[in-house]
Parts: C-alpha cells; sequence; structure tokens
C-alpha cells in the first residue's frame, strides 16, 4: 500500500509539473447569427477549448501555476452552411513579479478569421500540411502566444514558438487565403509573424524582455528604478518607427499596453526623460493621443 501511495505520488507529481502551457477562455458568440439551432457554436466553443487547453505545445516543463493566461473570443458574423466567416480577438497577460497585477501582453483583433468547420470535426494539426484554416489559425496564435510571453521572460526565449507560428504560416500560404499572404501595407498574419522574425525590428523583443523583467518586475522592489528602466525601454520603440513607418508591430504593443502606460506616468512619475517620452509618444502612436494627454 505504501508503494502504490508512493508510485500515486510519482506520477501525480510528473504530471504536474509536465502541465500544458496554457489556460486559455475560448469563447464563440453567435448573438450575429439568426436561427434557433445553435448547437454547433457550443461544440466548436467546447472542442477549442479542450484542444488548446489539453495539447502539449512545447517541451518545457511548466508547473500549473506557469500556465499562460490568455482568452480567444470568436465572433461569428455570418454563416453559409459549413462556411463562417468571424473575427478572432487574442488576449494574453503576464504575472508581475511579487505582485498580484497581471500585464497585458497581447490583444489581438483578426478581422479575417474565415474558416469550414462540420460539428464534432476533430481538430487535427499537421505541421507539414495546410488542412483547415480554423485549426491552423488557432495553432499559430497559440504559437504566437507562447513566443511572446517567452520573450518577456528571457531575452529572445520565444524564438521556437515564433519559428513555429512562421512554419504554419509557410504552410497555409499554399491555401490562398489572404491573412496569410504576403499583401503590401496589410496588417495579417503574415506581417506579423515576419515582423516579429525580422532582424531589422529585434530590437521590439528586446523592448519585451527590457519592459517586463527589468522594469515591471522590479516594480514592488524599487517603483522609481523600475520606472524608469520602462520609459527607457519605451523610447527605442521611435528606432521600429523610423525604419517603417505605421509598421504592425507599433500597433501591436499600443493595443495591448497604451492603458497600462497611462495609469504608470499619469500619476506622479518623475523620470529623467518623461517629457521626451510623452512627445515620443504621440509621435509614433498619434491614434492614442487621447490618452497620453493624461500623461500631461
Amino acid at each position: 500500500m505504501h508503494k502504490l501511495t508512493s508510485l500515486f505520488i510519482l506520477v501525480f507529481s510528473f504530471f504536474s509539473l509536465n502541465a500544458q502551457e496554457l489556460n486559455c477562455l475560448v469563447t464563440v458568440n453567435s448573438d450575429q447569427i439568426g436561427g434557433s439551432n445553435k448547437q454547433v457554436f457550443t461544440t466548436l466553443q467546447q472542442s477549442l477549448n479542450e484542444y488548446i487547453n489539453q495539447t502539449k505545445w512545447t517541451n518545457r516543463i511548466v508547473k500549473p501555476e506557469e500556465r499562460v493566461n490568455c482568452a480567444m473570443t470568436i465572433i461569428i458574423t455570418s454563416r453559409d452552411n459549413n462556411n463562417f466567416t468571424a473575427t478572432l480577438q487574442v488576449q494574453s497577460t503576464r504575472p508581475v513579479y511579487n505582485s498580484s497585477y497581471a500585464s497585458p501582453i497581447l490583444n489581438i483583433k483578426d478581422n479575417g478569421f474565415n474558416f469550414k468547420y462540420n460539428e464534432f470535426d476533430p481538430l487535427i494539426y499537421n505541421k507539414n500540411s495546410f488542412d483547415s484554416n480554423l485549426v491552423s489559425s488557432i495553432v499559430f496564435y497559440v504559437n504566437i502566444i507562447l513566443g511572446i510571453d517567452a520573450d518577456t521572460f528571457s531575452k529572445y526565449g520565444g524564438e521556437t514558438e515564433l519559428k513555429e507560428a512562421q512554419n504554419v504560416m509557410l504552410q497555409a500560404q499554399q491555401s490562398g487565403i489572404s491573412s496569410w499572404q504576403n499583401v503590401v501595407g496589410k496588417q495579417n498574419r503574415y506581417a506579423l509573424i515576419d515582423n516579429l522574425l525580422s532582424p531589422e525590428l529585434k530590437v521590439y523583443r528586446d523592448l519585451l524582455y527590457n519592459y517586463h523583467r527589468k522594469g515591471f518586475d522590479n516594480i514592488v522592489k524599487s517603483k522609481a528604478s523600475a520606472q524608469q528602466t520602462i520609459e527607457t525601454s519605451l523610447l527605442t520603440l521611435e528606432r521600429i518607427f523610423n525604419k517603417t513607418v505605421g509598421n504592425y508591430l507599433i500597433r501591436l504593443f499600443f493595443d495591448a499596453k497604451a492603458d497600462e502606460i497611462v495609469s504608470m506616468y499619469s500619476e506622479d512619475a518623475k523620470t529623467r526623460n518623461k517629457q521626451r517620452l510623452i512627445q515620443s509618444l504621440r509621435k509614433i502612436s498619434p491614434n492614442n493621443n487621447s490618452k497620453w494627454r493624461k500623461l500631461d
């Protein structure tokens, strides 16, 4: 009996230490679709929740409390038999060391999330081929979530996951679906992973690490020092802006971070270059000028 108890503890400990990486809430909203039979949407929601949260996506050893908290919200806008037109909102957060605060990392809205789905279709991903826009899109964003999250904890720590997202994109290009294609001026899945892995734009991934690991993770220990580090890291975004005006990564960052930045610097923040930071924010993210005014 003692041996059986020890074996149970050993097995339980093994699976606890090898938990899946994501704690993801998937919601499928079909309010815009008429009709009373909406069971297919309930089934899809349940299947996606199980698929994302029960799949082991990496070789990392992850404790249950280390799983990445995230959400995917699918809003169905039209349906034609088994063809669905939808938008997909992808969000994730990251814990801050010695704090109960969760810092937003991603807030992406994909307006080109169209797919085919029959109720009870198995969700199977083959990394060497393109079989389903639904599955490929979900796997793509899973790897984006994991890659960017890892980048905030160690420098370029998400390289493997971002390369996997790139592979998903390359396989999906054969479909001809525009979201996977290199279209000039289009902020789509191709542009997202192409920018994240671009050597010329690597300063963005440096920012993710410096802002979070060197900045926010020290905010409880020394708020003033952390604010200065975060300010310095934010100013590096000008280097991206000067390379390509309207770069996707700038929008990506501020869609997640604008409110957080306002909250941090609208108080009595006395950093060395606060006025320069405000000017920089207005220059590189004018769409958020109504928020930046709160920093004056």
